[in-house]
C-alpha cells in the first residue's frame, strides 16, 4: 500500500479539495480514492486530518428529487418526535436524554409549563 502525500493545514496544491469544498462546488468524490491528506497540528494532540479528493475526477451531485426529499423529511421528522409522549418536540431530541425536555425532566409541581 502506498503512502498519502500529506499537506500542512493551507497548503495543499491545487487541484485537491475536501468533501465540504466540493460540495461548494456543486460536486463530490464520485467513488474516487483519495489522493491526499490534509494535517492541522494541535497542540497537547494529534493533528486534525483532512482527507483530499481530485476536482477533475469528481462528479456532480445528484440531485433532489421528490423521493429522496419525501425520505429526508420523513428521518428529520423521526429524529423529532419524542419516543415517550409521541409528540414533535420542534427540535432534533438529543441522543443523551432520548427523550423531549419536558420528559426527562418532568416539573414536580404538575404544571404544564405555562407561565399564569
Amino acid at each position: 500500500m502506498e503512502a498519502l502525500p500529506v499537506f500542512r493545514w493551507r497548503l495543499a496544491p491545487d487541484g485537491l479539495a475536501t468533501r465540504r469544498q466540493l460540495r461548494a462546488l456543486g460536486l463530490r468524490p464520485g467513488g474516487q480514492d483519495v489522493a491526499a491528506q490534509l494535517e492541522r497540528p494541535r497542540r497537547r494532540r494529534g493533528p486534525l486530518v483532512a482527507y483530499l479528493y481530485r476536482v477533475d475526477l469528481a462528479v456532480p451531485v445528484r440531485p433532489m428529487t421528490p423521493a429522496r426529499r419525501a425520505a429526508l423529511a420523513k428521518a428529520n421528522r423521526a429524529r423529532r418526535t419524542c419516543p415517550v409522549c409521541r409528540r414533535d418536540a420542534g427540535y432534533v431530541i438529543p441522543l443523551s436524554l432520548g427523550t423531549c425536555v419536558p420528559c426527562a425532566y418532568p416539573d414536580p409541581h404538575g404544571s404544564d409549563g405555562s407561565t399564569r
